[in-house]
């Protein structure tokens, strides 16, 4: 009976000094809680009661930095949440320096969030939005370098707005689209006006452009369905004809003219 003690006390032991890291696991290794190094992946051997071993992922983590209220430079109240991107390049820094590297990591992008959209104003944080995200990202690679953690990326998700900032906002871009929309009238108006100078310009030196034009008016009025049409005559059209009565009857009085009684 004793000896079955010693034979399971013995592979307890053995089970406790053997452990199998993956490949994107570490093991930091503390003998009698001094760090003497880093080991892994694969099998590790600890010397039982004596080794203490902790598991760091080296995988790329990915965490929600809860929603901020943020007052902007220009005093507006907004909710903005992001998320954060970072990864453990050193695991005994990551364990050694910080207690819990992920929360720290969380706390500290809260307060560096809210830190920079206070020094933007509301304009330049919906329109420069990646810019204030590599901000964001520098600020906080460049204070947790000492932890051993790399920030990879940082992105701002949702800026929620107020309601009543939402409807000035609304105001506002419905009165942009309306300048938008005078602007390019005023402009197609000022194009035709000076097509239509030089239009007249043309007609001007030829007559007979006008005359051209006239009927061409005419054959479109003529497409139309219209029973009646009642249109005027310019007298150059029918002055060819005219002289030509006239030197045909001579004895007639020319055209225009009553005879004399």
């Amino acid at each position: 009976m004793f000896t079955w003690v010693i034979i399971v006390f013995v592979i307890l032991i053995l089970a406790s000094a053997v452990r199998i890291l993956n490949e994107y696991e570490r093991g930091v290794i503390f003998r009698l809680g001094r760090l003497i190094q880093t080991k892994g992946p694969g099998l590790i051997l600890l010397i039982p009661i004596v080794d203490k071993m902790v598991r760091v992922s080296l995988r790329l983590e990915t965490r929600d930095v809860p929603p901020q209220d943020v007052i902007t430079k220009d005093n507006v109240s907004v909710t903005v949440n992001a998320v954060i991107y970072f990864r453990v390049i050193d695991p005994g820094k990551a364990v050694v320096v910080v207690e819990n590297y992920l929360f720290a990591t969380i706390q500290f992008a809260q307060t560096t969030l809210r830190s920079v959209l206070g020094q933007v104003e509301m304009d330049d944080l919906l329109a420069s939005r990646d810019k204030i995200n590599r901000q964001v990202q520098e600020i906080i690679d460049r204070h947790t370098e000492p932890w051993g953690i790399k920030v990879s990326n940082v992105e701002i998700k949702n800026v929620d707005l107020p309601q009543e900032m939402r409807r000035a906002w609304a105001k506002q871009s419905e009165a942009e689209r309306e300048r938008r929309a005078k602007v390019t009238h005023a402009e197609g108006e000022l194009q035709a006006s000076v097509k239509l100078a030089e239009a007249a310009g043309i007609i001007a030196k030829s007559p007979i452009a006008l005359q051209l034009r006239y009927l061409q008016t005419l054959s479109e009025i003529a497409t139309e369905n219209n029973s009646t049409i009642v249109f005027p005559i310019p007298i150059d059209l029918l002055s060819p004809f005219m002289k030509a009565w006239e030197q045909g009857h001579p004895q007639l009085p020319p055209a225009g003219e009553l005879p004399k009684t």
